[in-house]
């Protein structure tokens, strides 16, 4: 079903978008990663694209396609609030994660899910089961807006957990196994959202 979702979200979003610098959004998506960390001018640039698509993207396909919107590229490029750069952010952040867990000596991918220990983890755990019928929605109605909205408020809800949780630091490594697992499943999903919207996430921001 997924690959059939792709063709009809693709054929919304409009595969010209890719490579060109609509509006400066590039531009301004470089000024902000090089003020925010210390990067290798190339690299930079090659993020920039990466995030200035999702700006561009994620900023016209969250709207509904029957209603006009006032293109904003300082809002489109903020890192904060429902905007492709926010959702990136959120994916490059469980992409650390998980590099880090590797690096102590964890493995990725060889736990489970187990029950929520807290309200963060069960909210997080809920939007997750939400995705099925987003897609089937979205696909029914040709309406990708449904995908941004889902993924902001999975975005909303691992940001969340994560805040409230010390993932790494805890000494429980039955919950950091089944947290890890929660990780991957989220990255997954973002993914797939975000591939089906056009873009794509960076390894680090």
């Amino acid at each position: 079903m997924e690959a059939k979702y792709k063709r009809v979200l693709l054929k919304i979003s409009g595969e010209a978008l890719a490579g060109e610098d609509h509006f400066g959004i590039n531009e301004e998506m470089l000024k902000k990663i090089e003020a925010s960390r210390p990067m290798d001018e190339e690299e930079a640039e090659k993020i920039s694209k990466i995030v200035g698509l999702s700006a561009v993207k994620y900023g016209d396909l969250s709207n509904q396609a029957s209603k006009d919107y006032i293109f904003d590229v300082d809002r489109f490029t903020s890192s904060e609030g429902n905007t492709g750069p926010y959702i990136l952010y959120t994916i490059v952040r469980i992409k650390s994660i998980l590099r880090k867990y590797e690096e102590i000596g964890g493995t990725a991918g060889d736990g489970q899910i187990t029950a929520s220990a807290n309200e963060s983890e069960k909210a997080l755990q809920l939007e997750l089961t939400k995705f099925n019928s987003v897609m089937e929605t979205a696909y029914e109605e040709s309406a990708p807006h449904k995908i941004c909205a889902y993924i902001y408020d999975l975005a909303n809800a691992f940001n969340k957990f994560y805040h409230e949780t010390k993932i790494l630091g805890s000494e429980d490594e039955a919950a950091k196994k089944s947290w890890i697992a929660l990780l991957l499943l989220t990255r997954k999903v973002l993914e797939t959202c975000i591939d089906l919207l056009g873009f794509e996430a960076p390894e680090k921001m």
